[in-house]
């Protein structure tokens, strides 16, 4: 017996917004429309998507958005959806409209939510949206390239500052508990320290590399410094005061999140878009969308949880290579 095909499939963004979004938002949209399958756009994410706040897209919805940075669906933390109940009624929501599946652009808290509603039969496909990097068995992440692009154009700036005062400058970047944006911004850089959980954390062994620096003639350094690791500013001044390195901390923040979308990160958001659709069109849902090389594929979404994606050790040699 032939299954039945989907008619109607909605998209949204959950979590932190990241570059790139809005490419991937239009290219489920469009694959929709190309196919005659109905699209919704859900706002505010989870939230909105429990309050029933959907949007119908047509053929000019998506118009002028795959070069816009952040989501046009806007996003929310929604905690309350890991409650059972409160699934249930967003289900009721996509059934008043006849919503059957759908495609969930986010991170790894968004791919909770997803499982879950697919388990509870709405065939739901996750697409990593996230400048982290964060996801396990995918090469790359939509927002990423962007994030990293726009880190290596703080660093080039803060390196023309601190070579004209002979400083040291920490950046801090975001990353969570990954440390792909800052090694490869590090790389990328030229920069003498980079630091993260992979790294560890050792205040001792950086202030004595920067004394070494400072000892061998080197008029300024760079540290680049994932988040929630240490107070960068409290670890400026030690540097300070223990080598006399000038020594000035920045912390780049949510600017990592904004701008234009790099055209990496729109050709990647275009090419999952697309393969979500397929999939769901397929009667698959609990699976996410990955990069393996230059082919987009998919692995199941549970199969993420039981492992952190670790930046290659490699990567981490050829820094002090280039020391």
């Amino acid at each position: 017996m032939k299954k039945e095909m989907v008619k109607s499939i909605g998209v949204l963004t959950s979590g932190g917004d990241a570059p790139g979004m809005n490419a991937a938002v239009r290219a489920v949209a469009r694959t929709c429309l190309n196919k005659g399958i109905d699209v919704y756009g859900v706002m505010l994410g989870f939230k909105g998507l429990h309050e029933g706040q959907f949007y119908k897209f047509n053929r000019h919805s998506t118009r002028n958005i795959i070069n816009v940075g952040g989501t046009m669906l806007k996003s929310a933390r929604f905690p309350e959806f890991a409650d059972p109940k409160i699934r249930e009624e967003a289900i009721e929501q996509m059934k008043k409209i006849g919503l059957e599946a759908l495609v969930v652009i986010g991170g790894d808290g968004s791919y909770h939510g997803a499982l879950e509603l697919t388990k509870m039969g709405v065939n739901c496909i996750g697409i990593p949206g996230t400048i982290d990097n964060d996801i396990p068995d995918t090469d790359y992440t939509i927002g990423f390239d962007t994030a990293l692009n726009t880190i290596v154009d703080a660093l080039d700036k803060l390196r023309d500052t601190s070579g004209s005062h002979q400083r040291c400058t920490i950046l801090e970047v975001m990353g969570r508990t990954c440390g792909d944006l800052a090694v490869n911004a590090g790389l990328a850089a030229g920069a003498e320290i980079i630091v993260t959980n992979h790294t560890g954390f050792d205040e001792q062994k950086i202030i004595e590399q920067l004394r070494l620096s400072k000892a061998s003639d080197k008029k300024h350094a760079i540290v680049v410094i994932t988040e929630h690791i240490t107070d960068v500013h409290e670890l400026a001044k030690h540097v300070e005061e223990a080598t006399g390195f000038e020594t000035r901390a920045n912390v780049l923040g949510h600017m990592q999140r904004g701008g234009r979308p790099s055209a990496r990160d729109r050709v990647l958001a275009s090419r999952m878009g697309i393969k979500a659709v397929e999939l769901l069109e397929e009667g698959k849902g609990g699976l996410c969308v990955v990069q393996h090389g230059e082919e987009i594929e998919s692995e199941p979404i549970l199969t993420l949880f039981e492992h952190k994606r670790q930046v290659p050790q490699g990567m981490y040699d050829d820094v002090l290579k280039l020391r």
